[in-house]
């Protein structure tokens, strides 16, 4: 659908300047000298005024194969330390809390497999697509499948054992397989003896917190399919916990992602054939980290970012605890994986844009994400660009967020670029692709907008390469290759992996060890222990939950509802209830109905599946209509209903709760008018 979703009569392809009223949606075509010139102006006033902490920027990861680390490099040579990205709730906050365990995110090695943990997660042949693929070639192999999931989706039900937790409830359930892996000596004593601290520590707090009786309350699973699901894990030869979402968006997160690294390492499948690849920096290639010189940000300037001190998990806190061992392990101080480490927190950020609390930021630069749309609480997040002296959107097409800014400039897609994909440095996969098409109009890659902002910025020495070809020519270095050489040479470039590394060099933690118990943690003033923590629960105002994180699959994120071939088979925005729910609550399948919560409330259209457990109702992600003349974005989107308060918080990221939130439904009362996709192509 490539060419019906970029080659839209909605597409952007000239510079826009506000001449409205913020969210009017009132422009004028000005060219890009104009714009630069205009935005720089006014980006050295907010610095002169407030200093550089006064600017902040959030990022999508996926224009990673251009952008390069150049928004990171352009920030920290500014010294501006408020980079945020949706990447802190999905991937990137993941591989920042498991290099509190063992100093690296892992890639699970399905080829080799012989177990697959699948947490909540559907991957499928239009979503997840190279997951899906080598999940079914393991499952042929003859892989034993076991999935957490409180619904009965295809993976569930092909599944060896399918547990029906409650949702938000997989670390506590991971936790009760710790207990029972520990309990029965499943272990590997020699690894745990031999590469771990904290053990004893651990087991205590297990017998004191996650009895099976206790674990087998909160999550809803019964205790024999508890022990059951932890022996099959424990005992196959070798097993992999893929990453999924879900739990980079729990109240204990962080305490989720510590609990599966722990089930991973002390069961001998971390580094080991079949089980989790510990891959480092790719030798290939200069590493968007290194780029980033996220080492020349002074210490004044990294206590001013957002969140450092009550959130510090993946800010540059943490990250100065972990950086000396980095360096010794992997051969740098600041390893910048899946672009999740050294950030601000989303929700200290936003508060600060709206209120000035710490200290004002005034300047606010949305790249190739729909921001507004992005995290928890919009409304804050409205609130908080309400508030800039200066908002700017780099996007393909106007979206709620590019809406409320001052300047809003056209993109180019992945079919109008060359491209270099270094798997977000998670792995070592090395991949490029060639430019098909010329962009139209005046439509730019995103380092060309870097380069053009950093030159007026006075920068234009950190940032000698013209184009992004001269760029990938210079990333290229170490492998002795052009882009263009590279790029005619290989589909993908794999540098050499050789398991168990860590006998070598040791884990990049201040021990050299596997922390089952986490220093940094505790340095942080945080519980060095995983933990589980509960959201508040249903009451008489609230009686059911919602959970989200559903992405369709006609639509990524938040972006294609342009697109008319795409919307047929999903024109609106529609949760997901029990029948038995819907009957109590005067709920009738195809009609419009309105879901509240303590943040806020949002209109869908009721859909009765029996796949949906009762008390429990499905609420899609980054739902808008941009045929409508508000866009839809306030009446529709996740991100209304989703709190951001403390009780609502994981207290080490201070990312929020998205999976049973406290809610209500209802028939919707006023009317709705559906004009239907008459302004989509």
């Amino acid at each position: 659908m490539a060419h019906e979703v970029f080659d839209h009569p909605n597409r952007l392809t000239k510079p826009l300047k506000r001449i409205g009223e913020r969210g009017e949606g009132k422009w004028q075509e000005i060219s890009w000298p104009q714009a630069m010139d205009e935005i720089a102006e006014k980006l050295k006033a907010v610095i002169h005024q407030y200093g550089p902490e006064g600017l902040a920027v959030s990022s999508g990861p996926w224009n990673s194969s251009t952008e390069s680390g150049m928004t990171r490099r352009l920030m920290n040579l500014l010294g501006a330390p408020n980079y945020i990205s949706p990447v802190a709730l999905c991937l990137g906050n993941t591989a920042a809390i498991n290099r509190l365990t063992y100093g690296w995110m892992p890639l699970p090695d399905f080829e080799n497999t012989q177990c697959v943990v699948i947490m909540g997660h559907n991957p499928h042949n239009q979503s997840w697509v190279w997951e899906y693929i080598r999940l079914r070639l393991a499952e042929k192999r003859g892989a034993k499948l076991i999935c957490f999931d409180p619904r009965v989706s295809h993976t569930a039900e092909r599944a060896d054992i399918h547990l029906t937790l409650n949702p938000g409830t997989d670390g506590a359930l991971c936790m009760g397989w710790l207990s029972v892996i520990i309990e029965e000596e499943l272990y590997d004593k020699s690894f745990v003896k031999n590469w771990t601290v904290g053990f004893d520590a651990l087991k205590q707090r297990l017998r004191n917190d996650f009895t099976l009786d206790k674990v087998s309350r909160i999550t809803g699973v019964p205790e024999h399919q508890i022990a059951e699901s932890a022996r099959m894990y424990a005992n196959a030869s070798s097993a992999i916990i893929p990453w999924s979402p879900i739990t980079d968006q729990h109240v204990s997160s962080t305490s989720a992602i510590r609990a599966i690294s722990i089930l991973r390492a002390i069961t001998g499948n971390l580094d080991a054939p079949g089980g989790e690849m510990l891959m480092g920096m790719n030798p290939n290639i200069v590493t968007e980290s290194q780029i980033e010189l996220n080492d020349i940000l002074t210490d004044e300037q990294k206590k001013k970012q957002l969140g450092y001190d009550k959130h510090p998990a993946f800010t540059f806190k943490a990250a100065d605890l972990l950086s000396e061992h980095s360096e010794r392990v992997f051969g740098i101080k600041y390893p910048n994986i899946v672009k999740g480490t050294n950030m601000a927190v989303p929700s200290p950020t936003f508060r600060a844009m709206a209120y000035g609390d710490p200290y004002p930021v005034k300047a606010f630069i949305s790249i190739a994400n729909n921001a507004l749309m992005g995290y928890g609480n919009q409304t804050l997040i409205k609130k908080a660009m309400m508030n800039q002296d200066l908002n700017v959107s780099f996007e393909l097409f106007m979206t709620p967020t590019a809406n409320l800014c001052d300047y809003v400039l056209p993109g180019d897609t992945w079919l109008e670029r060359p491209n270099l994909m270094d798997s977000y440095e998670w792995a070592t996969m090395l991949q490029s692709s060639h430019q098909l098409y010329e962009p139209p109009g005046e439509c730019k890659n995103v380092y060309y907008f870097l380069k053009q902002l950093a030159d007026r910025m006075g920068l234009e020495k950190h940032f000698p390469w013209q184009t992004i070809t001269d760029l990938f020519d210079y990333r290229l270095q170490p492998l002795g290759l052009s882009f263009n050489e590279f790029r005619d040479s290989y589909k993908m470039l794999i540098a050499e992996y050789k398991h168990y590394n860590y006998k070598k060099t040791g884990f990049a933690t201040p021990s050299g060890k596997v922390e089952l118990y986490s220093s940094v943690l505790e340095e942080l003033g945080c519980d060095p222990l995983p933990y589980y923590r509960n959201v508040p629960e249903p009451c008489e105002e609230y009686p059911l939950k919602f959970f989200v994180g559903i992405r369709e699959p006609q639509f990524f994120q938040s972006s294609q509802r342009h697109t008319k071939a795409l919307r047929k088979g999903n024109k609106v925005p529609r949760t997901f209830i029990n029948a038995a729910d819907a009957e109590k609550y005067g709920l009738t399948n195809g009609e419009w109905a309105t879901i509240e919560s303590v943040a806020g409330k949002i209109h869908m259209l009721v859909l009765i599946r029996d796949d949906i457990p009762p008390g429990l109702i499905r609420v899609p992600h980054g739902w808008w209509l941009p045929e409508e003349k508000d866009l839809g974005a306030f009446e529709h989107n996740d991100g209304i209903i989703v709190p951001d308060t403390d009780e609502y918080l994981d207290r080490e990221q201070g990312i929020p709760h998205l999976k049973g939130v406290p809610c209500k439904i209802y028939p919707r009362t006023e009317s709705r008018e559906y004009i239907g996709m008459a302004g989509l192509s």
